[in-house]
């Protein structure tokens, strides 16, 4: 058993984000394909993009620390994305998919939140200045990404468009 170091620590939860997020680049053209809201198909393929930024954000950090990416996989991230490929090989592409499908990336945006959350807060605590607020960042658009998904989800559920009245009155209720 070696000695145990908030440093080491620190770097373990960056390599979990980072073999996460890699595994989510895979994932997500499977949820695309698999949906047919085009609403959904286009969340998906934005947060493509944005996962592959946020794949460069981590990397940043490992190069400033002097650190490598690598690591063990993550098997939250492993069993999260095996649950939504069960649900796309035993639900018929319809709403009642897209809305599991929703579903499955929101437990795979919570585990994200979670992690960058402590991830963050770690850095800080370390002093890892700019690795903190780069971790900010992606926390910041992994909320979105949520919030996105949850208003997509009560489209396909009730039919009805969020219009931005409603989420200019969701804005001010949370604040």
């Amino acid at each position: 058993m070696k000695d145990a170091k908030f440093e080491d620590l620190f770097v373990e939860q960056l390599q979990d984000l980072y073999d996460a997020e890699k595994q989510i680049v895979q994932a997500l053209p499977k949820l695309a394909e698999a949906a047919s809201s085009e609403e959904l198909i286009e969340a998906f393929q934005e947060h493509l993009e944005q996962t592959r930024e946020q794949v460069k954000r981590l990397e940043r950090i490992f190069k400033d620390m002097g650190e490598t990416p690598g690591g063990k996989p993550c098997e939250g991230m492993q069993g999260l994305i095996k649950e939504g490929g069960r649900l796309i090989s035993e639900i018929s592409r319809s709403a009642v998919l897209d809305a599991a499908l929703i579903g499955a990336a929101q437990k795979v945006e919570h585990y994200e939140i979670s992690g960058y959350g402590t991830a963050r807060t770690m850095a800080e605590m370390l002093g890892q200045q700019n690795a903190a607020e780069l971790l900010d960042e992606t926390l910041d658009e992994e909320r979105e990404t949520d919030d996105t998904l949850t208003d997509i989800a009560e489209t396909i559920m009730t039919g009805e468009d969020v219009t931005e009245e409603e989420e200019d009155e969701e804005i001010e209720e949370e604040a």
